[in-house]
């Protein structure tokens, strides 16, 4: 089944995502190799495709997992999780209807 995981960031965190984003990308990676992943992306903290300095607010991934368990136990073992990147994330089932 379909999974969004939901990020919000802390405030001023571009930092932190900036230095975890290399193993943020290859966990990505490997979903996306597997077949998993259906998107992923930052939210711009600004109303463009490069926030630049302003960074960004969170983030949206959607992607397929066994179950609900196994989502939130993927996105809690994210390294912006652990690296202080996101405040908070809230994990749901996902029904993909379009495209």
């Amino acid at each position: 089944m379909l999974y969004a995981i939901i990020a919000v960031d802390h405030p001023d965190s571009l930092p932190a995502r900036l230095r975890a984003r290399p193993d943020h990308l290859a966990r990505l990676e490997s979903l996306r190799d597997a077949g998993r992943l259906v998107l992923a992306g930052p939210h711009p903290a600004i109303d463009g495709p490069d926030p630049g300095e302003a960074g960004f607010t969170g983030s949206l991934i959607v992607a397929e997992f066994p179950d609900l368990a196994s989502a939130e136990a993927w996105a809690e073992a994210d390294p912006y999780r652990s690296s202080g990147v996101y405040r908070d994330v809230t994990v749901k089932p996902f029904k993909q209807v379009f495209p």
